[in-house]
């Protein structure tokens, strides 16, 4: 048990510290790791959903879908992401109505692909949005880290016993404090006085974060597994890393999004979000 312990935590260092070597430099290397992520999640999810066994040709139209979009989040136009995404997801839809298959696999390819979408949308190539990712990411890890150490320290009642037995409402309360603490941490780094904004921004990241790591508890525990694959020694799987992460990204994706259909101008998400905080 020590020595997995070790394992965990020097992979959980090298991890973190690529992650924020990519995040810094942002552009093309950041992308690439937004794209190799949705193309990891995409491979994890059809594994355990077993997608290859019972739907192959289903499961091919996926993977292209995943690609395609992984492309545009390189090389093209930004605004055609959603588009994209958006049609693949119906086309796998209709697939799956037509030859009665499974709703897996349109799920797959929006969990997947918007991955990839929302992280490349959130740092974009500007100053606001590598502070963004890095208030994202303090949210996210200080609510994973402190949730886990508050629920063992405190205990009490399960908060989805059927879903994830671990998990506590102490260690759902202790997290989201210390997650909002830490995202405010790095907006005071950057403008001095987080805006009351920021402070409901962490707060909703930090519920989205933990409702990230339940739905994937719950798509393990519907396919009987432990880990989403054995890619990370000590961790498992990248979903079991991501989970968290990706849906606090969608969360904030789909706010800079609301925003920009209201009418309200942003140049990027992570402008967005940095500028309720300015």
């Amino acid at each position: 048990m020590q020595r997995e312990l070790q394992l965990r935590i020097i992979s959980g260092i090298l991890m973190a510290a690529v992650v924020l070597v990519l995040t810094w430099f942002g552009g093309l290397p950041f992308r690439i790791m937004a794209v190799a992520i949705g193309l990891l999640i995409y491979y994890e999810w059809s594994t355990v959903t077993r997608l290859p066994d019972v739907d192959i040709q289903g499961n091919a139209w996926g993977w292209i879908s995943v690609a395609v979009i992984g492309l545009n989040v390189l090389f093209g136009d930004d605004s055609h992401a959603v588009p994209l995404l958006l049609g693949a997801v119906v086309a796998a839809a209709l697939l799956v109505i037509a030859r009665k298959r499974s709703w897996w696999l349109p799920g797959g390819i929006l969990y997947a692909g918007l991955s990839s979408i929302a992280l490349a949308a959130i740092r974009g190539d500007s100053q606001p949005g590598f502070v963004a990712m890095l208030f994202v990411f303090a949210v996210v890890w200080g609510t994973d880290v402190l949730a886990y150490f508050t629920g063992r320290a405190i205990g009490g009642p399960k908060l989805a016993p059927r879903i994830s037995p671990g998990k506590t409402w102490s260690g759902a309360v202790g997290g989201a404090v210390f997650g909002v603490l830490a995202g405010c941490a790095v907006i005071y780094a950057e403008f001095a006085v987080p805006g009351l904004w920021i402070i409901a921004i962490a707060f909703a990241l930090s519920v989205c974060s933990q409702a990230g790591d339940l739905f994937e508890s719950f798509v393990k525990r519907r396919f009987g597994v432990k880990d989403s694959s054995h890619l990370i020694p000590g961790h498992g799987g990248v979903m079991d890393r991501v989970d968290g992460l990706v849906f606090a990204c969608f969360a904030a994706f789909l706010m800079g999004a609301a925003y920009a259909a209201s009418g309200g101008a942003i140049d990027s998400v992570g402008a967005y979000l940095i500028g309720l905080s300015g």
